[in-house]
């Protein structure tokens, strides 16, 4: 019968001695067993909290550039009469008046001049923001005018009532009668520091007295 070598069982002390790291070799180093993580030591996959992030920017307020900013196009400036507020004529049609206006007092806001300081008047029909707040009453609508901290559309008729401010933006929707011919002398007069007058200026200049 053929003979069955059975393979010779290696027992654990048969494996040698085990081998002390040679001189010069550096053993390798055992990781270390993790702990609990400091706040400082965030997971990982998880940020934390980390370093508190910079403020955002504030909101660029209306300053005035660097370099002067493009005046209204079709501007003309009327030679004051004994005053030292500024006069400028925007031409326009009595229908694109209100346009106009609002685009002005988008330039005037982006040149830094503050909400509070435009006054903006309608020969004729409401502007569509006081029809809208007369809505609500006229004291609500007035108290607005009284806070002097923002814009504010009121009519021609109505400017004596109207606390001066430094600029007035007018607009001629309207046929220029009499009645709001002598409105825009007044103002004339009594602006602080600006009137601009957006309508057709043969009839704005005959109105005024102030012929180009």
């Amino acid at each position: 019968m053929p003979l069955i070598i059975e393979e010779p069982q290696i027992t654990e002390s048969a494996q040698g001695p085990r081998v002390t790291p040679a001189a010069g070799r550096t053993a390798p180093t055992p990781r270390p067993v993790p702990g609990p993580r400091s706040a400082a030591t965030p997971r990982p996959g998880n940020p934390g909290r980390g370093p508190a992030r910079p403020a955002p920017p504030a909101p660029r307020p209306h300053t005035t550039p660097s370099t002067p900013a493009a005046p209204a196009p079709a501007v003309r400036k009327v030679p004051e009469q004994g005053s030292t507020a500024q006069f400028q004529l925007i031409p326009s049609s009595a229908d694109g008046a209100v346009d106009a206006a609002e685009e002005t007092v988008d330039l005037l806001l982006d040149s830094g001049r503050a909400p509070g300081d435009i006054l903006v008047l309608t020969t004729g029909e409401q502007h569509p923001w006081a029809a809208h707040e007369l809505s609500f009453g006229e004291a609500t609508y007035w108290a607005q005018h009284d806070a002097g901290d923002d814009v504010f559309f009121a009519r021609t008729a109505d400017a004596g009532r109207c606390a001066s401010r430094s600029v007035i933006v007018v607009a001629v929707n309207s046929d220029l009668d009499d009645a709001a011919a002598r409105a825009l002398t007044g103002l004339r007069e009594r602006v602080g520091a600006l009137l601009i007058v957006c309508g057709d200026p043969q009839k704005i200049n005959s109105a005024l007295g102030a012929g180009v």
